[in-house]
């Protein structure tokens, strides 16, 4: 679809209400780690120097419609100012007389910071009167939350249908990203994922096998696939009870002409430790006392062939336990390569989901990826094939 960035907006002497993600950990009142606010000051910077007066609206937490100190804004001033480098002033209130005494008195190269919209019940129940409320303080609204578009709330929705609207500089590039990669994507194009059930992810996978020309499928839930194939998989962890799910996507899959590829070998240990004694066994061999913790070599070599011909990846899950050594073997084999393909321009590659960024981190593979989201649970249900409410409200 098509939607509009900050270079459709004429910004000079604006105010831009921009709705952010700056949900960070917070210890003893300082920020812990400040990546969702440094992937935010590209947008903030532009709207700086255009001239514009950037007004934040962000969430943090879960208030639940109650004014909760615990949950306010306010600490993360200090971080905000050092990673923006700019001054930033802060309002009690997302609507109202305090917030707007703090936007019309903001000054040239500013930034204004608007307190908890969830501290608003009206909030995540999209009421169409705090969103009017919320328009009140702006002349244009900019949406640089990817991450909280698949909720239709009144400052990711609401808001973004009151004003001239557009999408952040983050938003733009993980928008972009995506198009690349299941919208028109270069073909071939390979989808890993794993984690631990195929229960959460039934969605995810019935939407890939027919989009996708090969699907590598890792971790718990490879084995839930081979028992669906009549293999014993002693005492892994295996949803039996999606057996049945697990062959009607195989069999999709086989209508769809999309290559599923499965573990021809694993590892197997009687212990879920790290350094635990471990074999490989083939796929179709693993001990009736054991359990299956990763992927084998020979099962590597296949998802690294998979990876050279493809020319676009979609990853999500890694394809063992990668928390402990031996079994982060596979994820991080893999993913090393699909990083130096990246890196080297045969690939377009886009990461995302809780596990998967922890994986990729963890085999220094991460800052090769052609992008990485951060977003989580938008990021899933854009995989799924679901429309985001906060993108929509954008075209």
């Amino acid at each position: 679809m098509a939607w509009k960035t900050l270079d459709d907006m004429d910004l000079a002497g604006k105010r831009v209400l921009t709705r952010v993600d700056i949900n960070v950990p917070v210890e003893n009142g300082k920020v812990t780690d400040t990546t969702r606010i440094e992937r935010i000051a590209a947008t903030v910077q532009d709207i700086l120097d255009r001239g514009g007066k950037p007004v934040l609206l962000a969430h943090f937490g879960r208030p639940k419609g109650e004014r909760n100190p615990d949950m306010s804004l306010q600490p993360l001033i200090p971080a905000l100012e050092a990673v923006f480098g700019a001054s930033v002033v802060f309002a009690a209130d997302c609507v109202g007389p305090a917030a707007a005494a703090v936007v019309d008195a903001l000054q040239e190269g500013q930034v204004a910071l608007l307190e908890n919209t969830r501290f608003h019940a009206g909030e995540t129940k999209n009421d169409a009167d705090l969103a009017a409320e919320m328009a009140k303080l702006g002349d244009i609204y900019c949406n640089d939350a990817f991450s909280a578009a698949h909720r239709a709330h009144a400052s990711t929705e609401g808001l973004a249908r009151l004003l001239p609207a557009c999408a952040g500089r983050l938003m733009q590039a993980e928008l972009s990203a995506l198009e690349s990669a299941l919208g028109t994507p270069e073909r071939p194009v390979l989808a890993v994922v794993g984690g631990a059930k195929v229960s959460t992810k039934l969605e995810l996978l019935g939407n890939l096998v027919s989009k996708v020309d090969m699907l590598v499928i890792g971790g718990g839930m490879a084995n839930t696939f081979l028992a669906a194939q009549g293999i014993d998989v002693g005492k892994s962890l295996c949803e039996h009870d999606m057996t049945d799910t697990a062959s009607e996507i195989l069999g999709k899959a086989k209508e769809a002409g999309c290559e599923i590829i499965l573990p021809s070998d694993v590892v197997v240990a009687r212990e879920f430790k790290e350094g635990a004694d471990n074999e490989t066994v083939a796929a179709n061999a693993c001990p009736a006392d054991a359990m299956i913790l990763d992927a084998g070599p020979e099962a590597v070599k296949a998802v690294q062939a998979a990876i050279e011909s493809a020319k676009t990846l979609i990853w999500n899950g890694p394809l063992g336990a990668f928390e402990i050594a031996p079994f982060d073997t596979a994820t991080n084999a893999a993913a090393k390569y699909a990083a130096e393909r990246s890196e080297g321009g045969q690939l377009v590659s886009v990461a995302g989901g809780g596990d998967t960024v922890a994986a990729l981190n963890k085999a220094e593979a991460a800052a090769d990826f052609t992008y990485i989201s951060t977003a989580g649970g938008a990021f899933l249900e854009w995989m799924e094939g679901k429309e985001l409410p906060g993108v929509a409200a954008l075209g």
